[in-house]
């Protein structure tokens, strides 16, 4: 499966902004997705995760109460609201199709080219 980031952009403190990842190939019924993100000078973290099955989302610390996961039969979503200067990084989506240890990068197989987000003032 190939996967396609979108929706990156600059904005300001305290806006919201939703990044898409589209699927080509399959669709995303039988896989585990997830947001991962990497700010400057540090490592990829995990952001958000959704199972094949679609229920029970998890979300890293950071994102709880602020963040949103959610897909359709081809694209993932993640709709982020009350964005703060820390959340600037590069948004990157993934998918496994076994759906283990869906909080760890080295669990995905495929993964997108990633979509700029910044967040400033």
């Amino acid at each position: 499966v190939q996967l396609q980031a979108s929706g990156g952009g600059s904005v300001r403190p305290g806006d919201s902004l939703r990044l898409s990842c589209a699927a080509s190939g399959h669709s995303f019924r039988s896989y585990t997705t997830a947001w991962f993100r990497q700010g400057p000078g540090k490592e990829r973290e995990f952001v958000a995760a959704i199972r094949y099955s679609g229920d029970s989302p998890s979300y890293a610390d950071s994102a709880k109460g602020r963040f949103t996961v959610s897909k359709s039969k081809n694209t993932m979503y993640l709709q982020m609201t009350s964005l703060e200067v820390e959340d600037t990084a590069v948004y990157y989506c993934a998918a496994q199709l076994i759906g283990t240890a869906i909080s760890q990068a080295r669990s995905y197989t495929y993964w997108g080219q990633g979509t700029q987000v910044t967040v400033s003032s």
